[in-house]
């Protein structure tokens, strides 16, 4: 008998396949799930300040080295 394991390797190998990396993605991204309530978690995770969210993106890029 098969593991949910051993069947999830073998979904993702045959949609790699019949779909290539990109498409596969796109595919599972449709049917992410996620958890959590964003209507409680949206307060929290959005700031009012655009210049505050600008300077965390900035702040993050610096940190990524650039190939």
């Amino acid at each position: 008998m098969k593991t949910l394991h051993d069947i999830h390797t073998e979904c993702m190998a045959a949609l790699l396949k019949a779909l290539g990396p990109d498409d596969a993605i796109r595919f599972l991204q449709i049917y992410e799930t996620g958890s959590g309530d964003w209507t409680k978690e949206r307060k929290t995770l959005l700031e009012d300040d655009p210049d505050k969210i600008i300077k965390s993106i900035m702040a993050r890029r610096k940190k990524v080295p650039t190939p």
